[in-house]
């Protein structure tokens, strides 16, 4: 029978009810007191007047009460948005805005940052305050409670809202190449069969203990809780600080699988690892971009008991592809083949299959497609799309994924990475739109014409760079740092200035041409890369 993904839990909490589920710093909660608490949220939220598929987000770094938000939502019937804790209150809300947000589950400190913004989001009805207390200030139009509060409303008040696989359980918001940010809807069933898919190929087991040191914002960071708790397994919640503190929470917590992005793993593999690391650390994954020849190998030194799963994955459908690491020496520039229970495929523009070695579109099919960009039936409309070769007898299309990414498939199917067809900036493991940047830096006052660009950087993968003609004699580089400072999460803030005196380059439609800027500064940070 198909699950939801709040019962992944409550399996767990019925088998296995004094395992480990989650760690944060010096608590420990098992699977059975996860499970208590999130009904009990689930509870509050019920009486709080959420409907079924109503939006629930959750603005905070990981901790306790994240978790049990998230998967409380997903018990209640509603569906769960989490929020990057490095995005800014202007991004905030207007993610808030978007997908029409009805309670809010987040910080004192967060929620006064965020607290002349709130009052632009009509549909918000609740701030929750994850602190003991709250003296909710006057001047807010909604009701504020703290996370106490929210656990005493809950009694006498059912926990759960009948719901089927199909039914929404999550937005997570994605940059695209251009515009705001995208929320992308998963249902029950994308989560559970992208969890159960992962959990399969990396032979995930219940003795795992897995680190969670990415976002729950990002897929590829919630799907560490949704793996463990596929086969039972405990995950332990950091926030990423150093990377010594990384390795040193491997060691301490005895952990046997690490998820990163490669500018992550740049850092790690430059640092020494303790045995008792060595001796934990069953398997290590890379997606978010390729990971450096040099940083795989200097890792596989370093860990040689530790097994190496190098992936590639959209928020789209979750996860696309994985290489086996039997297959690691033979094609180490290769993202695998498609994940269990997925088919991916390399098409022309016309929808027919590509031959070997030709470039082509990758186009994802199966149960891990999503259900479209909530509010944009443009972007959906361009990105899913019917799946190629299909039967046309079939009254009904079956949709797939148009990733807009290139690749190449070679004569035994394994698939190798690109490029993107879009102008979208690949930083730091996150994608950043280039429109976003641009409108922060129009804002300044400084700037004539500006262009955000990724260029090649040895680290981050791509750095980002803007290239500007100011508005005025005296325009200051400082000031406009600090002004993208105070809008923008630092991983969106400019690395490099590059001013002209003259126009920006332009293609024949008029447009600012970016692909002759950034051949011009391809080589900008080679130098320093050498």
């Amino acid at each position: 029978m198909a699950r939801l993904l709040h019962e992944l839990v409550l399996e767990q909490a019925n088998r296995r009810p004094n395992a480990t589920a989650i760690v944060y710093r010096q608590t420990v909660l098992d699977y059975a007191t996860l499970a208590t608490q999130m009904a009990t949220a689930a509870s509050g939220l019920l009486a709080l007047g959420l409907q079924r598929a109503e939006r629930v987000a959750v603005y905070l770094p990981k901790r306790r009460e994240t978790v049990v938000a998230l998967f409380g939502a997903a018990l209640a019937g509603g569906v769960f948005v989490p929020i990057n804790p490095l995005l800014k209150p202007e991004q905030v809300s207007y993610i808030l805005r978007d997908c029409n947000v009805r309670i809010l589950v987040t910080a004192r400190d967060r929620s006064d940052a965020l607290s002349r913004h709130l009052v632009e989001c009509p549909d918000l009805h609740t701030v929750v305050l994850v602190e003991e207390t709250v003296a909710p200030p006057s001047s807010y139009p909604f009701q504020t409670l703290s996370w106490t509060t929210l656990s005493e409303t809950a009694t006498g008040h059912s926990s759960a809202r009948a719901a089927i696989d199909i039914d929404m359980a999550a937005i997570l918001y994605t940059s695209g190449s251009t515009g705001k940010p995208k929320g992308v809807v998963l249902s029950h069933r994308n989560m559970v069969a992208g969890a159960e898919s992962v959990a399969d190929y990396l032979a995930n087991r219940a003795d795992d203990r897995i680190l969670a040191v990415l976002p729950f914002s990002f897929d590829y960071g919630l799907s560490q809780l949704t793996t463990a708790f596929t086969v039972g397994a405990g995950a332990v919640l950091m926030d990423y600080l150093l990377p010594r503190d990384v390795i040193a929470t491997v060691a301490r917590e005895r952990i046997t699988g690490l998820a990163a992005v490669p500018p992550m793993w740049v850092q790690l593999a430059q640092l020494d690892w303790p045995q008792s690391a060595v001796d934990s650390l069953r398997y290590f994954t890379n997606s978010g971009g390729a990971m450096p020849r040099a940083t795989l190998a200097a890792l596989r030194q370093a860990l040689p008991k530790t097994t190496p799963f190098l992936m590639y994955g959209l928020t789209e459908a979750f996860r696309s592809t994985y290489l086996p690491p039997a297959e690691l020496d033979r094609r180490p520039d290769s993202i695998g083949k498609a994940i269990p229970n997925a088919e991916i495929l390399v098409v022309r523009d016309d929808g027919s299959p590509c031959a070997p070695d030709e470039p082509g579109e990758l186009v994802h099919r199966g149960s891990l497609v999503a259900q479209g960009y909530w509010n944009d039936p443009a972007k959906t409309a361009e990105h899913f799309r019917p799946a190629p070769g299909q039967n046309t007898a079939l009254p009904l299309a079956e949709i797939a994924v148009w990733s807009g990414d290139t690749v190449r498939a070679d004569t035994e199917g394994f698939l190798y990475f690109i490029g993107r067809k879009d102008d979208m900036i690949k930083t730091s493991g996150y994608r950043v739109s280039p429109t976003e940047i641009e409108d922060v830096l129009y804002s300044s006052g400084q700037i004539a014409e500006a262009a955000a660009l990724g260029i090649p950087h040895p680290a981050l993968g791509q750095a980002i760079v803007a290239a500007l003609k100011p508005l005025r004699e005296d325009f200051s580089e400082s000031e406009l740092i600090n002004h993208c400072k105070q809008h923008l999460p630092n991983f969106m803030v400019p690395l490099q200035i590059v001013t002209r005196s003259t126009d920006l380059p332009r293609n024949p439609n008029g447009k600012i041409d970016r692909k002759t800027l950034l051949a011009e500064l391809r080589t900008l940070f080679s130098e320093n890369a050498s």
